[in-house]
């Protein structure tokens, strides 16, 4: 599996794959493309490295973690050559072994949405920051990325979700048809006082 390519290259090609972790393993449904420094405004990385987004500039195949609104943990898959900036948001995906135990990490959710949206993904896999610079490749690591068995499905694509810039770029990529993918939500600008 090849992740030292453009995040947008790489994105489409997570579809269908396997990551396990801490007794639960997902077949990734939907995905989101971020390129680097200058590139992507909506990147972490856009305005270059900083102590929270470091390891996204590198090597290809760690696992970036960050916290968001206060209350959530995202995963994200470091893609692309050393030392230029790029991930792919992992943001939904299937229970396929490890059921009963993503169930009780998520209670009062539906199967189906036990994994639909990057939040509830991480949740699901028990990611922290504990998890932050696993190498995603290496068969010892206790959260892996193992490549999907078949042919890649079909992709459908569109406007990544949740973001105020850079909504031209369509790198949001899902499993057509699949009903573990997340509602489209467009970003909405806040007014700080």
């Amino acid at each position: 599996m090849r992740l030292d390519r453009r995040a947008e290259l790489v994105a489409p090609d997570l579809l269908g794959c396997l990551l396990v972790g801490n007794g639960v393993t997902v077949r990734l449904t939907e995905v989101e493309a971020y390129s680097g420094e200058g590139l992507d405004p909506a990147s972490h990385a856009h305005r270059g490295p900083t102590p929270r987004n470091e390891l996204m500039f590198g090597p290809a195949g760690r696992l970036y973690v960050y916290f968001t609104y206060g209350m959530h943990w995202c995963a994200n898959v470091v893609t692309g050559p050393e030392g230029r900036a790029s991930a792919v948001l992992l943001r939904a995906g299937e229970v396929v072994d490890g059921l009963e135990l993503a169930r009780e990490r998520r209670l009062r959710s539906t199967d189906r949405d036990l994994c639909r949206g990057p939040a509830r993904l991480a949740k699901a896999l028990a990611l922290d920051r504990a998890a932050l610079g696993l190498d995603l490749l290496d068969p010892a690591s206790p959260v892996r990325l193992l490549p999907r068995v078949g042919r890649r499905p079909a992709v459908a694509t569109g406007p990544r979700v949740g973001i105020t810039v850079g909504t031209e770029t369509l790198w949001r990529f899902w499993v057509d048809g699949d009903r573990t993918v997340s509602a489209f939500k467009p970003g909405v600008r806040r007014v700080r006082s």
